[in-house]
């Protein structure tokens, strides 16, 4: 029997979604929660060094597997192949102590970077070279961009002035060809966390192909290279210091904090509830394997580093500053380098300043150079951006613009399968990448759910029953249960993980008896209840409901920037929201399952919309249902749910698949929904267990 078109239980009307945008409830207790919640689940990270790395052999054993992770991270593994470079100089301007040349290259096909390369007039013999790293720079006018580049521009012109050569590159997102930093924090690209991509990594691969061509240059000595950038630009030079050791010194500046000032310590009156909130993407790798920020710091050693900022910079926190420049001192103290790490703190805020660019000089200049000597000159801007312009019109063929669609690859359609064994091994593996790669953020050992009791009463023959369970640390839920008041058992329990609108369906349903019990319902409409009233007494079935974190009972502030900031504090931590909540779904399941009065009822398990990719996974996790009832699933992961990385190994299809093959799954939609589908019917129909799949239209 088709549960919803009997209960009308996670039936959404537009009424009852204008009414629960308009409503404002109570969100303290769901805030305290979640700012608990990510205070613990940071401190879990805040493993110093000194006890993972004990000495020097230990570190260097760490250190290629290390690198291969923060290279996955930045969606750079495999590397990709490095095609031609296809570099371009466009124009070249000169002052009298020095010249520019503006200049392009592919750093794939199609990704264009801009940049300018600073020389000295007089060069005697190579040069050591500094790849200059761009902040949030903007420069535009009259709606064309001019390249960050030209806001940074003085650092090049000191560089070359003083014997660099000094290659200063714009952004993806402030270059001459406009890309995008803001998936997550801006535009709702939260698809992005599927692909594991991040525009770090662009970042990052810009600077590797960077770095190729300073070395193809007859001026550089490929031997001596250095880094350093400021803000942003200080994030990308961790970037490339980390990952490739042609770098052999940087001055990341105003680019580094830990964990800690980025979840929930910002610090600052601005960003007290943590600097992420100032931050967009490309300051972030996809964390699938919970660094906290000194492990990336110390990818560094033993190579000369020195970590610059300013006392009061507002998104770059002094104190996580000095809590990550102490524990990577001790990795370098291991390899006996103390010396070649420096923290150096100047006064003011979130500012290019002259007293942090003389730091950098000097630091360069010791280890590129050997030379230690006063610096008498200041960084001076002597272009106009127009100057520095590298293209007069745009390419046509670039991907700049689109490069989050192409950058990692998403998985193929999975091919057909031939037999059981092929299939066995190939969910298999699938199961082993999601534990790995997608669900790593959830707890290594189901914690005591500490179940109790909220209420149970009885109304109109009807029992309702909450029970409280702990789903996560700090993540207290409840769990609703109704059916017919009587000592014998239900003979079926159907649990609904709910969205805000199954929520506020849920409310509607069990008000108008419970409606002291339950927060209020949206709507006065009573056919829900009358619906659902009659099918459990007549079935003798419990209908049960769980609202995942974040939803219902638990929902945190509602404003859009906090929606939107606390599903990317998820992610720093080697989380999703929505990975969390499918462990919230099985935390739900496993209440059921041990329940006294229900452990040995059979489940089913009903979804609706985005929530049913939540309810397939969950359901790949605990022992399998007798019946999945899915309302118009979504065939793919681009609307959810948002998984890290799961889209370079599988997509929903495969994800219905196995949860079909473990339980009989039924889909209601459009009429011709079944084509979305194709790859479960042929793996069922290989099973010998095609009836395990059926679809229904929607009533």
């Amino acid at each position: 029997m088709h549960i919803k078109t009997v209960a009308t239980c996670l039936v959404l009307t537009v009424a009852s979604v204008a009414h629960a945008q308009s409503a404002k409830p109570d969100t303290s207790s769901g805030d305290e929660m979640i700012a608990k919640y990510f205070r613990t689940e940071t401190k879990k990270l805040q493993r110093p060094l000194r006890e993972q790395f004990e000495s020097a052999e230990a570190w260097k054993s760490a250190r290629p597997g290390l690198r291969e992770e923060l290279l996955e991270m930045l969606g750079l593994s495999p590397l990709p192949e490095r095609t031609p470079l296809n570099a371009v100089t466009t124009g070249t301007v000169e002052r009298d102590e020095f010249k520019v040349e503006k200049l392009h290259f592919q750093s794939r096909p199609g990704l264009y970077v801009t940049g300018n390369l600073y020389l000295p007039k007089k060069i005697d013999g190579k040069l050591p070279a500094v790849l200059y790293v761009c902040g949030h720079g903007k420069v535009k006018k009259d709606g064309i961009s001019y390249g960050n580049k030209v806001h940074y521009h003085h650092h090049g012109s000191w560089f070359a002035r003083n014997g660099f050569v000094c290659l200063t590159i714009d952004s993806l997102q402030l270059g001459e060809i406009e890309g995008i930093h803001h998936g997550t924090f801006r535009k709702n690209m939260w698809w992005w966390l599927n692909r594991g991509y991040t525009p770090a990594g662009v970042e990052a691969w810009n600077c590797i192909r960077a770095l190729d061509y300073l070395q193809s240059r007859d001026e550089v000595d490929g031997q001596r290279l250095g880094v350093t950038g400021r803000s942003g630009g200080g994030a990308y030079s961790w970037w490339i210091a980390a990952t490739d050791e042609r770098i052999k010194c940087a001055v990341p500046v105003a680019g580094i904090t830990d964990l800690q000032n980025h979840v929930f310590d910002g610090q600052t009156k601005r960003f007290a509830d943590g600097c992420v909130e100032g931050h967009c993407d490309c300051m972030f790798m996809v964390n699938t394997y919970r660094w906290d920020y000194p492990k990336l710091a110390a990818m560094v050693a033993p190579r000369p580093l020195m970590i610059s900022n300013t006392d009061s910079d507002s998104i770059f926190p002094l104190d996580g500053v000095y809590r990550t420049f102490t524990d990577v001192r001790h990795i370098y103290s291991l390899q006996d380098a103390s010396e070649k790490i420096a923290l150096n703190v100047t006064q003011g805020g979130h500012s290019d300043t002259q007293q942090l660019r003389v730091s950098a000089f000097n630091w360069l200049n010791l280890h590129l150079r050997g030379k230690s000597e006063p610096i008498r000159q200041v960084a001076e801007k002597y272009f106009e951006p127009e100057e520095l312009k590298v293209f007069n019109k745009l390419p046509e063929d670039e991907i700049n613009t689109t490069v989050h669609e192409s950058f990692v690859p998403i998985a193929e359609p999975p091919s057909a399968i031939a037999s059981s064994a092929e299939w066995d091994k190939q969910r298999s593996a699938w199961m082993t990448l999601l534990r790995e790669k997608s669900f790593g953020g959830w707890p290594k050992s189901d914690e005591s759910l500490a179940v109790e009791d909220a209420f149970e009463v009885e109304r109109d023959g009807l029992t309702l029953r909450a029970i409280d369970f702990t789903s996560q640390n700090a993540i207290r839920l409840r769990l609703y249960v109704l059916k017919k008041t009587s000592d014998e058992k239900p003979k079926l329990v159907v649990l609904n993980p709910v969205d805000e609108g199954g929520w506020d369906s849920f409310l509607n349903t069990v008000a108008p008896v419970f409606s002291d019990k339950v927060p209020a319902s949206v709507s006065k409409d009573e056919s829900d209840f009358e619906a659902t009233k009659k099918m459990v007494k007549s079935f003798n079935w419990a209908m049960a409901w769980v609202a995942p974190r974040g939803i219902g009972l638990t929902r945190w502030d509602q404003s859009e920037s906090k929606q939107t900031q606390h599903r990317r504090r998820f992610y720093l931590l080697g989380q999703s929201l929505d990975g969390m909540r499918v462990y919230d779904v099985r935390r739900a399941i496993q209440v059921l399952q041990s329940d006294e009065q229900l452990g040995t009822v059979p489940r089913w398990l009903q979804a609706d919309g985005k929530m049913c990719g939540i309810a397939v996974y969950a359901s790949l996790f605990e022992e399998p249902m007798q019946r999945i009832d899915l309302h118009s699933p979504p065939g793919d992961h681009r609307n959810g749910p948002y998984l890290l990385n799961v889209s370079r190994f599988m997509n929903m299809p495969a994800a219905m698949a196995m949860a079909a093959e473990r339980s009989r799954v039924v889909i209601y939609d459009k009429s011709d929904a079944a084509d979305k589908w194709t790859y479960p019917t042929t793996v069922l129909q290989v099973l010998d267990k095609s009836d395990n799949l059926q679809f229904r239209t929607a009533q």
